[in-house]
């Protein structure tokens, strides 16, 4: 009965719930840079109803669109060029795409749902390491982007390989340092437990209530609400990174690299490449959400009835959290695709300058500002003045060897 479950879980969540986002994505970005550029959007596939006598084709607000992709891409001819190391350059769309749904099994998509005795976690591993896993599978993604590079024996692909090696290598460090406030907070890597922590006590970024009742919080979560907020920043620039999304995709910026790693791929390889990188945003929007946004919580108070719904024995109030997951997902996926079509691309110095010189020293420096407040209550006041005067010290000689190490352009002296 268990592996039964388990291979329901895999399937819904999976493949009837995250894997449709993909292409919802796609179309949420179509309708949504045209509404940002004042143009049309895709509104012309359809189904050419009137050759059989009708009055107007079925057009469904370009929601076929999405449909015709997947359709062209499967029906394309899957060219390899006679000059690829075949092996690897075969392998590679599948190590782009794979880890990005690997993760999805981590993520708490709603409270648990039972059926009389019988209780089921919306989780499909409710494992004790959960952001661990999350970052440790993630990586991987990185050997499918430079493998596509190297085997396609091209220099184009090659660039956006290595591009891309040293970019996910830099953020991986800030991505990980920013979390850390965030686990040291609620003392927990269980995502699950993470959520129902902020179910009860208020979401890390709008802490309002607690055990159900709305009010102020007191005041270490109030203070807290400083390094979660810079934390939040961190972690959700360096996901844009890690996702390869605008003003971050220098591995495949067609207008320096052609189309970068993929250049040399087509048909349903190229749509791993093309699914890999949506799913990685739609998980990367997933785990933002979880850590600081309350995950499935609805918050304000509402979240133990909620649970407690049910008709005879079966308590389905973890499907309505699924619904309000589901809604956050599609909110932030929406300021992905917003960041998108309005921020330009950085330089690729600015890129690497923003992740070691700037991210990594405010990672740093916000970890011990975590650390200070939460241990705060249990130090004594000489103590707690000391590691504060040494905090701001440390912050000001780290903004001074940053600003010293920035290489001054060379000027032309007449």
């Amino acid at each position: 009965m268990e592996i039964l479950i388990l291979l329901l879980k895999i399937i819904a969540l999976t493949f009837v719930v995250v894997l449709p986002l993909v292409p919802i994505s796609v179309y949420f970005e179509r309708r949504f840079c045209a509404v940002i550029q004042d143009r049309v959007g895709p509104n012309r596939t359809g189904i050419p109803l009137t050759l059989f006598g009708f009055k107007k084709d079925f057009h469904f607000f370009g929601l076929i669109q999405p449909m015709a992709d997947g359709v062209k891409l499967f029906l394309k001819e899957d060219f390899t060029p006679a000059h690829v190391r075949k092996a690897f350059y075969w392998l590679a769309p599948v190590l782009t795409v794979a880890p990005a749904l690997i993760t999805v099994c981590v993520i708490p998509f709603g409270s648990p749902i039972s059926f009389g005795d019988y209780q089921v976690n919306l989780v499909i591993a409710d494992i004790d390491i959960g952001p661990l896993f999350i970052f440790a599978v993630s990586s991987l993604t990185v050997y499918g982007i430079t493998l596509a590079g190297w085997s396609s024996n091209s220099k184009y692909p090659l660039i956006g390989g290595i591009r891309s090696s040293a970019q996910m290598i830099s953020y991986e460090i800030s991505l990980g340092l920013s979390i850390i406030p965030v686990l040291l907070y609620f003392g927990e890597l269980n995502l699950g437990k993470i959520v129902q922590q902020q179910a009860d006590h208020g979401w890390l970024l709008l802490p309002l209530w607690q055990d159900g009742h709305l009010g102020l919080p007191d005041l270490q979560s109030a203070l807290f609400w400083i390094p979660a907020c810079i934390a939040f920043v961190i972690f959700t620039v360096s996901i844009f990174a890690e996702t390869n999304r605008m003003p971050f995709d220098f591995p495949e910026c067609e207008t320096e690299l052609v189309g970068g790693f993929h250049t040399e791929y087509s048909s349903m390889k190229f749509a791993l490449f093309f699914m890999g990188e949506y799913a990685a945003m739609v998980i990367g929007s997933a785990l933002v959400v979880t850590l600081f946004l309350g995950g499935w919580s609805i918050g304000f108070g509402l979240d133990p009835w909620i649970q407690g719904l049910h008709l005879g024995s079966f308590q389905f109030g973890g499907l309505i959290h699924l619904a309000a997951f589901v809604v956050k997902l599609l909110i932030f996926i929406l300021f992905f695709i917003l960041v998108r079509w309005t921020v330009p691309r950085f330089r690729y110095d600015q890129l690497m300058k923003l992740g070691w010189v700037i991210f990594f020293e405010a990672a740093l420096i916000n970890v011990f500002l975590a650390a200070l407040i939460l241990a705060a209550p249990h130090l004594t006041s000489a103590i707690l003045a000391i590691s504060a005067v040494l905090l701001v010290v440390v912050t000001a000689a780290l903004i001074r060897v940053a600003k010293v190490s920035e290489a001054k352009p060379n000027i032309l002296r007449v």
